[in-house]
């Protein structure tokens, strides 16, 4: 019957490209047009932020020169698209228009770039909102991708196995420094979940990375916890983590 029911819903609603008006095959796709526009990030990337390296040759060093001479507390970053105005149209919607079918389609890129990431985890976390702006926004974008992730990979996720402690500001206007100071200590494992994620290997699920100072923050403190292992899955990344932003 579900069938039946989708060609119907089809008929009356026929299903739309998640970026344009043009009409596609099934809800959730992009238009060739729309797929064509968007910037997926694909080998070679750093191992450790995620960022493919410059150029087009194929370098045979794993790191790139910016994460080599400062490492991230995580072990390897991966992240789907580019941060451009084509992923703003897919990630901004989900935030802030409650577009949350959005999820659905980055999760599956992010699939496909987290491969191996999603293969070896024990658990997705996704970075938490503080209580006031899941209060206010209805969901988490985090959550909503970590749960899509975790039907497409067959993964556990431990939805709330972090906290925010406080509120932050928006880090949009800030700098890099200011960004790692604002959130530091920001974040905690709650005590009900300290067994869970002792000794574990984490990946951290999260919609845009830009300098790293939230993805930085979280894993220092699922570190204190005792997880073993990090790793950071995002579906957007800038494209300079060692900027300004």
């Amino acid at each position: 019957m579900k069938p039946l029911a989708r060609a119907a819903l089809d008929l009356v609603l026929p299903p739309c490209c998640a970026t344009c008006d043009a009409l596609v095959n099934a809800p959730g796709m992009l238009c060739a047009a729309c797929f064509a526009a968007t910037s997926f990030i694909t080998a070679p990337v750093c191992a450790q932020c995620g960022l493919r390296f410059p150029g087009s040759a194929r370098l045979m060093v794993p790191v790139c020169a910016a994460c080599a001479a400062d490492p991230p507390p995580w072990s390897r970053a991966r992240a789907a698209l580019l941060y451009d105005g084509q992923a703003k149209q897919l990630i901004l919607p989900l935030k802030y228009a409650d577009r949350q079918e959005n999820a659905a389609l980055l999760a599956q890129h992010m699939a496909r770039a987290g491969k191996t990431l999603l293969a070896e985890a024990d658990m997705l976390v996704p970075v938490p909102l503080h209580r006031w702006r899941l209060l206010l926004r209805g969901f988490n974008q985090s959550a909503l991708l970590a749960q899509a992730l975790a039907r497409l990979a067959g993964r556990p996720v431990l939805l709330d196995g972090l906290r925010r402690t406080r509120r932050t500001p928006s880090l949009g206007p800030l700098s890099a420094a200011s960004r790692r100071q604002v959130v530091s200590g920001a974040f905690l494992v709650p005590a009900r979940h300290a067994a869970r994620i002792a000794g574990a290997r984490v990946l951290l699920i999260d919609d845009v990375m830009t300098s790293g100072a939230t993805a930085a923050a979280c894993t220092r403190t699922l570190l204190d916890a005792g997880a073993r292992h990090i790793d950071v899955l995002v579906a957007s990344r800038v494209a300079d983590p060692r900027g300004e932003n």
